[in-house]
């Protein structure tokens, strides 16, 4: 596996770009076949002048700007083996202060609960951001936190749960 230019990718599609072809390449080195992907979602920030470079690998960025929640579509392709592999695209976006990204996994969404024992969904992820997008990040932090738990109850966690939140 070799890293030569790794360091000089500064785009957040062509970093992904280059984690499915290392993914790809430790695939090819397992016994048998793999047919395994990740979601994936990442960005990166200019602190002085506040331009948000994005891509996402099935999963979307949502962010509030001005009070108003908006979303960037991912591609919707996995980092792993695809049957028509396309670049990721790399989303630009002027932050302003005082606005919040979300990144997360689909662990969340996805995590079975509540009383019918159903996944959790996007939709009511989503509704829960926004009703506290208000308060600090430590609040919201916690409020996601016993959300979750709440909702899994006494069920196994059936996947990685990361939500990562940031007010500029």
């Amino acid at each position: 596996m070799t890293f030569i230019g790794w360091k000089k990718i500064k785009e957040t599609g062509p970093i992904l770009d280059k984690v499915r072809e290392l993914v790809l390449e430790t695939f090819e080195k397992s016994e048998g076949s793999v047919q395994d992907g990740m979601d994936i979602s990442l960005c990166g920030i200019n602190t002085k002048t506040l331009e948000l470079k994005w891509s996402g690998a099935n999963n979307p960025l949502w962010y509030l700007q001005k009070g108003e929640a908006k979303e960037i579509t991912a591609t919707k392709q996995p980092i792993g083996q695809v049957d028509n592999p396309v670049p990721f695209t790399t989303h630009s976006l002027q932050l302003n202060k005082n606005d919040i990204i979300y990144l997360f996994t689909d662990g969340y969404a996805d995590q079975f609960g509540g009383p019918k024992g159903k996944k959790f969904k996007y939709k009511q992820l989503k509704e829960l951001i926004l009703a506290n997008a208000g308060k600090t990040m430590t609040e919201q932090h916690n409020i996601l936190t016993n959300a979750f738990t709440n909702w899994k109850g006494n069920l196994e966690q059936v996947d990685d749960v990361c939500v990562i939140g940031v007010r500029v």
